[in-house]
């Protein structure tokens, strides 16, 4: 059976890399389910979230901010997982990867646009928990949309890396509970991290969901823009670009 070799890779190309992430914004664009979904969902948990606490406001300010990086960053995860698997199933990635383009320049493509999307999701979300709904925050509300913006690409780069290792859909979603809801139970939304049993604090202590809510509790608290934010956003961010990396290195350039 003959196979097909593939270009060489190149190192990470600007052009190659925006041209990536146009093709796909543009069958995005064709997929209004999927752009809705991204978008105005975390816009709908946070106002129903609001008003199932109605008669205490103040759980809303405790809670809310938390959740303003928790939600873009699972419904990210989701999307980006399935949209990339649909294209990798399809023969579509592997038809990219036999032209001249790296997998660098395909991660990053992929990452830029669905990064732009997070841009808008982020700031919608802010938006509405800040303006409408009232969330009562001390300091800036940017710093929020600064750390709902890097929760929302490190969705993005978990659902790029676990794609890498799901056959169809239905498993994509069911990195889901093994990704995700450990992350979630741990990063100290239900209780202070220090309050769960060693082994489990320092668990979460590697798991970057903590560090996404404590950055969001920062802001809640401070006026300022204190040390502890500064460290919390650099731990997101930096494990975003790392998780990219790993996407890349895992790559296919053959589909099974």
């Amino acid at each position: 059976m003959s196979t097909t070799t593939p270009a060489p890779a190149r190192a990470l190309n600007a052009s190659r890399t925006t041209a990536t992430a146009a093709r796909v914004l543009r069958q995005l664009r064709h997929d209004p389910r999927t752009i809705a979904l991204m978008v105005l969902i975390p816009c709908v948990m946070l106002f129903l979230l609001r008003y199932v606490f109605d008669g205490s406001a103040r759980t809303f300010d405790n809670i809310g901010a938390s959740l303003l990086g928790i939600f873009p960053l699972i419904t990210m995860f989701l999307v980006t997982s399935i949209a990339t698997l649909r294209e990798r199933t399809s023969g579509t990635l592997e038809r990219l990867l036999a032209m001249p383009l790296g997998k660098g320049d395909l991660i990053a493509g992929y990452a830029l646009a669905f990064g732009a999307l997070a841009i808008v999701q982020s700031a919608l979300a802010t938006g509405l928990a800040v303006w409408f709904l009232g969330l009562d925050v001390t300091g800036s509300p940017w710093l929020l949309l600064l750390v709902a913006l890097l929760d929302a690409l490190l969705g993005t780069a978990l659902g790029l890396f676990v794609s890498a290792f799901a056959a169809s859909e239905f498993q994509a979603v069911q990195f889901m509970p093994a990704v995700i809801f450990p992350q979630l139970l741990l990063c100290g939304l239900f209780t202070p991290r220090e309050n769960m049993h060693p082994a489990l604090e320092a668990l979460s202590d590697v798991l970057p969901m903590s560090y996404a809510v404590d950055g969001m509790n920062e802001v809640l608290k401070h006026t300022d823009m204190t040390a502890a934010f500064i460290r919390d956003t650099a731990i997101v961010a930096g494990c975003a670009l790392l998780v990219l990396t790993l996407g890349a290195a895992t790559l296919k350039r053959r589909t099974q």
